[in-house]
């Protein structure tokens, strides 16, 4: 894998448990990876896609966090640059968040980004 490309996203050690012990609890396979997209959709014109993924193209970019392997597409790197993904446990919400300094704007769910 040292062919394989890097990105710029950072996945936090807290979120990098949670989703390795997701992963687990699914019985999902040990190499399955974290794999993020920006799509177009949702009120304010993009909107982020997490899931695990077995598949890696030969154009993804791939970047290793501690046995957890973040995948994203190169045409959503570009607008992932800096993110940051980490996991929010309040009262209000549990889930991985994403900041991302690229967004100049989001909408009131907290789940699409301008």
């Amino acid at each position: 894998m040292s062919d394989t490309l890097s990105h710029e996203v950072t996945l936090t050690d807290i979120a990098r448990d949670r989703v390795k012990a997701l992963f687990q609890a699914q019985g999902l396979a040990a190499d399955v990876r974290l794999r993020i997209e920006v799509k177009l959709g949702g009120c304010a014109g993009f909107q982020y896609d997490l899931f695990p993924d077995e598949e890696l193209g030969e154009t993804d970019l791939v970047k290793d966090f501690e046995g957890l392997e973040v995948v994203v597409d190169q045409k959503s790197a570009n607008y992932l640059v800096g993110a940051t993904i980490d996991f929010e446990d309040t009262i209000m919400k549990q889930g991985l968040t994403i900041d991302n300094p690229n967004a100049t704007g989001s909408c009131a769910c907290g789940s699409s980004f301008n």
